[in-house]
């Protein structure tokens, strides 16, 4: 494995080289609390795979040199979105993208995933048996280190087989369109997101604002106790277990440890911490409970269309019809065809529909500026412009109703 004193030589080799640069990292994803690179393997042709370990490295201006030479140098990466964030961690911001996984779904290919793609397009086998270890574990194995050179040997020929498909079917141009708005997701800053423990799994059976309002306070502990021993948050305290001990409210430490079981990771769980949780939560006035329900200016899920707004329910069942006729001429997974919440937006918002509904131009002009600001690309419109037109100037829905859900129902 390339280390500290390697990384600079390995850079200055691989700058040698020709082509694109395969990556592909190893995170400890369900061990630790931080979403960092443990592992990251690179290959550009006629080079050796080098297997580069980020914790060694001391030197953090290698990341910005590695930055620098490989700035106008196309990354190759399987899966992208779910590499970038740990490379970005590192500084590693790539300028040129090509997703194998993404490239493949336009092209129409049922099984996306890297091992099934070598093993259709190029007779080989990749092996599977390490993918889900930890990662962070030194010294790594070295059959973990076998495996993980195997995911970029042949990454650079999938990528031009991809590639060559994409031309074939006169998808390239929507390919790259797709991976630059990767890249362009990828360096923008995120939001927060605002109460995060209402995601905790479970949350469904809460029906009152003081049981919410323990787990948030649990919630909030043990993220702090995840990110100081840096473990995922569910080795520190199972989902569920959290909602027990918000619903039962066990006022001592040998409750909580029967609540709890075996349903934690650590050797001495910290029960004096979640007793303390759970009692600063029940003394806390009711004006600082939150509310069950956040209002929210986002459309409601379309579950509930039919009754709420029949015009736009109507509306995106044509829509969801005329573009899954489009993604099955195209060979285009639908959740890839247009942004599921652009095509919401437009089929709620019937006042602003029925105002251009008669009059072509003016349609397509207001379906175009509404895609815009959910980033539809120029290609998604040139497909889907006239099917969703169409769509809007519908008040009832089809005889038969699409089966297949989009993205975000």
């Amino acid at each position: 494995m390339v280390s500290d004193q390697l990384l600079k030589e390995c850079i200055k080799n691989l700058a040698e080289g020709s082509g694109p640069i395969a990556i592909d990292t190893e995170r400890a994803s369900g061990y630790k609390y931080a979403a960092r690179a443990y592992l990251i393997q690179v290959k550009r042709k006629d080079k050796p795979i080098y297997l580069i370990d980020p914790i060694s490295i001391s030197d953090k201006s290698l990341w910005q040199l590695f930055n620098d030479t490989f700035a106008n140098t196309e990354w190759i990466i399987h899966a992208s979105t779910q590499d970038l964030p740990c490379l970005k961690e590192l500084g590693l911001y790539p300028n040129i993208l090509f997703d194998t996984e993404l490239g493949a779904r336009l092209c129409g290919f049922p099984k996306v995933a890297l091992g099934t793609l070598v093993e259709e397009l190029m007779g080989f086998e990749l092996a599977k048996e390490h993918s889900a270890v930890d990662w962070s574990i030194r010294p790594l194995k070295d059959e973990w280190l076998n495996y993980a050179a195997l995911d970029v040997d042949l990454l650079i020929e999938l990528r031009d087989l991809i590639s060559n498909e994409l031309t074939a079917q006169e998808k390239l141009q929507f390919a790259q369109a797709e991976f630059a708005q990767i890249l362009q997701d990828f360096k923008a800053t995120k939001a927060s997101r605002k109460d995060p423990w209402r995601r905790t799994s479970g949350m469904h059976k809460v029906k009152d604002r003081l049981t919410m309002h323990v787990i948030s306070k649990l919630w909030q502990i043990r993220d702090e106790i995840a990110q100081e021993l840096d473990l995922a948050p569910h080795r520190v305290l199972q989902d569920e277990a959290m909602v027990d001990l918000a619903a039962i409210k066990p006022k001592t430490n040998e409750e909580i440890a029967k609540i709890i079981g075996r349903r934690t990771r650590l050797e001495s769980p910290p029960f004096q911490k979640w007793l303390k949780a759970i009692n600063e939560a029940l003394s806390a006035d009711e004006s600082n409970w939150p509310p069950l329900r956040v209002a929210s200016n986002s459309i409601p899920p379309t579950k509930i269309w039919r009754q709420k707004n029949p015009t736009g329910y109507a509306r995106l069942m044509h829509a969801r019809a005329n573009l899954l006729a489009i993604s099955t001429a195209q060979k285009i997974p639908v959740e890839n065809l247009f942004p599921s919440e652009a095509l919401k937006q437009l089929c709620w918002a019937t006042a602003a529909a029925d105002q251009n509904a008669h009059d072509k131009s003016a349609l397509e002009k207001y379906v175009t500026e509404m895609s815009g600001k959910f980033h539809a690309r120029d290609w998604q419109l040139k497909l889907c412009l006239t099917g969703i037109c169409d769509a809007l100037k519908e008040s009832e829905p089809p005889k038969i109703e699409p089966e297949t859900p989009m993205e975000g129902d």
